[in-house]
Parts: C-alpha cells; sequence; structure tokens
C-alpha cells in the first residue's frame, strides 16, 4: 500500500469529509448508530482482487468477492459474496436459488440500489436498498470467517469488522436476510 494510506478505529478522522461520498458517510453513520465495531482503512483505489489483497494486508482481515448479479429480465437482484481465489459459475448458483441463469448486473442498477460503482461493490450498499430488492447470497465456505473488510460504498477506504456484527447487527438493521449457498470450488 502507498504511503496515502491511513488506519482508523471506527470512521476516518482525517477532516476529509469534504471528499468523502454521501453514500460513505452514510456507511460510518448507520454502523456507528447500531453500535458496530470497525477499523477503517484509507487508501488508494482497488479495483482488483489483487489491489484488495494488499487491503487485506494491510488491515489485517480477508476481503471477499462480492458479485451484483441480476436475472435475464433484471427483475431480480442478488449480492454474491465468495472467497477471494474461489471461481464463480452462475450455473452452481442459479440451480440453488432456483433461477435462471444469473449475469452481472448493470452499473446503473448498481447505483439505484445500492448507491454502488463497480470496483466498490459490499454489503454495506444494502443500506441504500430501502425497497429490499436485493437479496444477499453468502458461499458457505465463507461462514467460520471472524473479521473481513469490505469496501464502505467506495472503493477508497474498507472497513474491517466481525462477519457475525454483518449477519446478527448490520443485515437485519438494514431489513433484509441472507441465503447460504455451497458452491463448488472447480
Amino acid at each position: 500500500m502507498s504511503q496515502q494510506t491511513a488506519i482508523y478505529n471506527g470512521r476516518p478522522t482525517d477532516n476529509g469529509d469534504d471528499t468523502r461520498t454521501d453514500a460513505e458517510i452514510q456507511v460510518y453513520d448507520f454502523l456507528d448508530k447500531i453500535g458496530v465495531t470497525y477499523t477503517t482503512l484509507c487508501h488508494q483505489a482497488a479495483f482488483t482482487m489483487e489491489e484488495c489483497e494488499r487491503v487485506r494486508e494491510a488491515i489485517g482481515a480477508p476481503v471477499f468477492k462480492n458479485l451484483f448479479l441480476t436475472n435475464k429480465q433484471q427483475t431480480q437482484f442478488y449480492l454474491l459474496m465468495i472467497p477471494a481465489g474461489k471461481p464463480f459459475k452462475t450455473k452452481y448458483l442459479s440451480s440453488q436459488l432456483g433461477c435462471a441463469r444469473l449475469s452481472f448486473a448493470s452499473s446503473d442498477a448498481m447505483m439505484d440500489l445500492l448507491h454502488i460503482s463497480p470496483g466498490a461493490v459490499s454489503p454495506m450498499g444494502l443500506i441504500h436498498d430501502k425497497d429490499h430488492r436485493v437479496r444477499l447470497i453468502i458461499d458457505k465456505d465463507l461462514a467460520d470467517t471472524g473479521t473481513y473488510a469490505c469496501h464502505p460504498c467506495v472503493n477508497t477506504a474498507s472497513i474491517a469488522m466481525s462477519l457475525q456484527d454483518l449477519l446478527e447487527k448490520i443485515i437485519p438493521a438494514t431489513g433484509h436476510t441472507y441465503t447460504w449457498v455451497d458452491l463448488p470450488s472447480e
């Protein structure tokens, strides 16, 4: 990571609020309101899983692959969390969910529903999905994860928190639920 990185207990206190997006600030406000303990790493934009590996090293928590998916009609939307190195094959996910084959959702749908741009997909975007149109799907290989990191709706910061807080505090506070799936490794 570059020298421009900084780690904070909780929300960033670097007076960078004028450069932070509303969606990012809303994530910090939400986490603080529901009493979630988290660490924030501010860093250069991370677009790839390789760049996220540097985030993992700096913050000391794994970064999952988060995929925003939709059906062909673009009437159902899914946020899939899987291990960073695990390949994604839509046929396995579609069969477990009992739906037609899924594909990647458009950046417009991503922005509209989650207030996130490509490269910053995160379960934190669910705080913006007030109509609960996005279904959270989590690969079972993540079940034993303690602390993990994800973007707070921007890819210039990452927040580390417990997976337990995500599942037991954050997701319920957004009004969403989640579904475990068992996706093959190959």
